[in-house]
């Protein structure tokens, strides 16, 4: 036990801010199949002393006793993480069968790279409005005595600063960006997985655990504003269509009347040039089609 800083800068509050300062290695073991053999001549030894000393029948008894609890099986994606009365004398990360020191207990820790999805968070954003949001993490154990001797539940405890650092980065961006000019979490969403990576990672890194990737699942306005903010939305479309649409508009009319110009397929007075640009604008930016009119007389009768 050690006085030691937090992987995020922050010192730890308590007490005396006391953790559990243990590094991953290797446990001493040798092949299973060289235990089978010592148990194969302890069965040996044990039939002999049978039928000559039952005086000495204990000790080859024991011995086989001894060597049938320490041998262990370690899978892919498995390890063993060995303890000695109380002490931790290494982990086993090689698969395979495997003859360990005797007396010892054995956890399985594994080392596979896992995923879970966090609960629909309500939370609200930099504006302020309530929206609802989840996040996929994925992630794998890095460092086994830490993940079993260094926090309890590893699986808890990563569940639940994944959902500690969502509803930070959350309430740290805007649901949209009106301006068009920073990140939001709509419209940023690489850099904002980018950034509930690192902070869900640097809170999990004392478990022993490394993040692999974080990617927001679902995202949307909470349901009592979700009507409000679409009728936003729209408008918004709306206004920037509109905007779209008359910075075209006065692109053809301006063309057009350089063409005309141009050619000299007709002379316009300023009057005239008025009133084709009213028409030639109600056209194009009009929601339906022109009806053409055809007018036999005189612009100014």
């Amino acid at each position: 036990m050690s006085n030691v800083e937090s992987p995020t800068g922050i010192e730890p509050v308590g007490h005396q801010g006391a953790r559990v300062e243990i590094v991953q290695r290797p446990a001493l073991g040798v092949s299973g199949w060289l235990g089978v053999l010592v148990l194969a001549g302890s069965i040996w030894a044990a039939v002999e002393a049978a039928n000559h000393d039952r005086g000495l029948l204990w000790l080859p008894i024991l011995v086989a006793v001894l060597v049938i609890t320490s041998l262990v099986i370690v899978t892919p994606g498995q390890t063993s993480v060995v303890q000695f009365f109380g002490r931790y004398i290494g982990t086993i990360r090689r698969a395979g069968f495997w003859w360990v020191l005797p007396l010892t207990v054995r956890r399985s820790v594994s080392v596979r790279v896992r995923n879970f999805e966090t609960g629909h968070l309500k939370v609200n954003d930099a504006d302020g409005n309530p929206v609802e949001i989840a996040a996929i993490v994925v992630w794998q154990v890095a460092d086994t005595a830490k993940s079993t001797y260094a926090v309890d539940r590893y699986l808890d405890f990563v569940s639940i600063q994944a959902e500690s650092a969502l509803r930070h980065v959350a309430t740290s961006h805007p649901y949209e960006d009106t301006t068009g000019s920073g990140t939001s979490l709509r419209g940023s969403t690489d850099a904002v997985a980018e950034q509930l990576a690192s902070e869900v990672a640097a809170r999990v890194v004392i478990a022993g655990v490394e993040i692999v990737e974080v990617r927001i699942s679902h995202l949307a306005y909470a349901p009592e504003i979700a009507q409000a903010m679409l009728r936003r939305q729209q408008a918004n479309a709306v206004v920037a269509a509109r905007s779209r649409i008359v910075e075209g508009a006065v692109g053809m009319v301006e063309m057009a009347l350089n063409q005309l110009n141009e050619k000299g397929v007709v002379s316009l007075d300023e009057e005239r040039t008025a009133s084709m640009v009213s028409n030639l604008m109600v056209v194009l930016c009009g929601d339906q089609p022109a009806s053409p009119i055809v007018n036999a007389g005189s612009l100014y009768t």
